[in-house]
């Protein structure tokens, strides 16, 4: 059972999640911006989003969500099969999809068995596979293993092996999600707290990425489609800011400020602070303003949330939120 502090922020998440993303989508390399240039929800110039559009980042994040909310075990294969049918559906209609996703979503048949052997050939044509394009799907797994750390790394890696092999992207999946867990149960946020569920041999070079991280400014970081360094921009943006519940807005924008792959580092830092602040810190002019595929807008984000922490069932009674709970199909 959640604390009411605990319920809010993880209700927040999938919400802080898209609205990064939304935020950081107009700005994607365009280069770095002054530390006091000013940032806003004005859409993807590039793709043709439109103002408060999310992108593929959370588009791809939905599926998992809905299953999650309907307490689906999201190791099945049967599952995973219907996650891998939905990013097929969405890939159809997407402005873009990025290579990586591009090439392993084209396979013969829409399941995970598949999409596996597509990301493994793919990997083994390009030798890599450790862009970010799965990092921000482990927000749902967090908040439907609240209560289970080990299961949530094994199953963060295990989705993210669905399009991306490389051991960094299964490694910075593992650790945003039990950063993502950390916040919300504990109300901080650290990127450096999965360490010790990562592979021994990889602790200490993750350790000293993080520690680069919190030395530097998000433009320190300029390859930050490369999973690595979207962690260490997301984790310079937080590191940077004062911890107050005006971080969020100020992280995300410090984030989006960065430039690069601004809206894969504003989406997860989004994610990430929204879970340690809870929703009163998201800012109302984002809440309104944020929607994308498939159809949804915050407040169906926000259900979706609700119902991933608590096993797909919840009373208003115990534990409301500031939004009507909608039901997505």
């Amino acid at each position: 059972m959640l604390s009411p502090a605990q319920h809010d922020r993880s209700a927040a998440v999938l919400l802080g999640l898209a609205c990064g993303d939304a935020l950081g989508a107009g700005y994607e390399f365009a280069g770095p911006l002054s530390s006091n240039a000013p940032v806003s929800m004005r859409g993807g110039d590039g793709f043709h989003q439109a103002p408060g559009e999310w992108t593929d980042h959370t588009a791809m994040a939905v599926p998992i969500a809905i299953a999650a909310s309907k307490d689906r075990d999201l190791a099945a294969d049967a599952v995973l099969d219907d996650i891998v049918a939905e990013w097929v559906v969405w890939s159809r209609s997407a402005p873009y999809a990025g290579i990586q996703l591009g090439a392993v979503l084209s396979g013969t048949e829409p399941t995970a068995a598949c999409s596996r052997r597509m990301a493994r050939e793919q990997h083994n044509r390009t030798g890599r596979s450790a862009g970010n394009g799965s990092l921000l799907r482990t927000a749902p797994v967090a908040l439907a293993c609240l209560d289970d750390p080990a299961a949530l790394a094994g199953i963060a890696r295990l989705i993210s092996e669905l399009t991306h092999v490389d051991e960094d992207a299964g490694d910075a999946c593992v650790l945003f999600g039990l950063a993502l867990r950390h916040a919300v149960l504990e109300g901080e946020a650290d990127l450096r707290i999965g360490l010790e569920l990562l592979p021994a041999a990889r602790r200490d070079v993750w350790a000293a990425r993080l520690a680069e991280a919190a030395r530097k400014l998000p433009a320190d970081f300029p390859r930050n489609g490369w999973v690595v360094q979207t962690l260490q921009a997301v984790w310079s943006a937080i590191s940077r800011t004062e911890a107050d519940a005006g971080q969020l807005r100020r992280g995300v924008e410090a984030a989006v400020r960065g430039g690069g792959d601004t809206d894969a580092v504003a989406a997860a830092a989004g994610a990430l602070l929204a879970a340690r602040w809870g929703l009163p810190a998201v800012p109302e002019s984002w809440r309104r303003l944020v929607r994308g595929w498939p159809g949804l807008t915050g407040p169906d984000l926000v259900s979706l949330a609700v119902l991933s922490s608590h096993g797909g069932r919840y009373s208003e009674d115990a534990a409301p939120v500031p939004f009507r709970l909608h039901v997505v199909r």
